[in-house]
């Protein structure tokens, strides 16, 4: 996370060694801002997790949620005779 935010907060970066050096597209050395850098650690940590909840929330395939509603009898007929009707054209395993 350390490397994005020191490109983050430096646009002229374009190598990282081991995190502590930079250098731009010259191979001058760029002096790093240890306070933006902590300043952008924190805000992209802060980012991560606020949507781990996505990443977290992992369901089934799509295909398999309506496959599972259909078997279930959760459709109307003209639907679940539709579904049938593709199921019956294209069997699994062809």
């Amino acid at each position: 996370m350390r490397d994005t935010a020191i490109r983050n907060t430096h646009p002229t970066v374009v190598s990282i060694n081991a995190e502590i050096d930079a250098t731009d597209a010259q191979g001058q050395p760029v002096v790093l801002d240890e306070a933006k850098i902590a300043a952008e650690i924190t805000r992209l940590t802060a980012a991560h997790a606020a949507t781990q909840y996505r990443r977290d929330r992992v369901y089934p395939p799509i295909g398999d949620q309506l496959d599972d509603l259909f078997r279930q009898g959760a459709f109307s007929p003209e639907m679940a005779a539709a579904l049938q009707a593709v199921k019956t054209a294209h069997p699994k395993g062809r």
